[in-house]
């Protein structure tokens, strides 16, 4: 199972996936030039769910249909600093589905 963190500090933005790096796979789809920021809306939240979810589903077209509604019920929930396992993912993909 995957475990998905990220942490907001003075020094900035960290993501990472199983301690390494979160690939913001702008290869894929470019929804920013900033990086990833967690809040309501904007560029680098739909960048983040984005990543987070090509990471977690392998599934760049799922991913680019997900990732509006993920980034507005799932990401802009985050604190400053978060942790997310595979399953948490899971269930609520589940949820948004209903």
């Amino acid at each position: 199972m995957k475990i998905y963190t990220g942490d907001r500090t003075i020094d900035g933005i960290q993501v990472l996936v199983d301690g390494k790096p979160l690939d913001a796979r702008t290869d894929l789809k470019a929804l920013s030039k900033n990086g990833f920021e967690w809040s309501y809306e904007g560029p680098e939240p739909a960048q983040l769910a984005f990543a987070l979810l090509v990471d977690h589903l392998g599934d760049a077209k799922r991913a680019e249909a997900l990732h509006e509604v993920f980034m507005r019920e799932i990401v802009a929930n985050f604190d400053n600093s978060w942790q997310l396992t595979s399953a948490d993912i899971d269930a609520d993909l589940a949820v948004l589905a209903r």
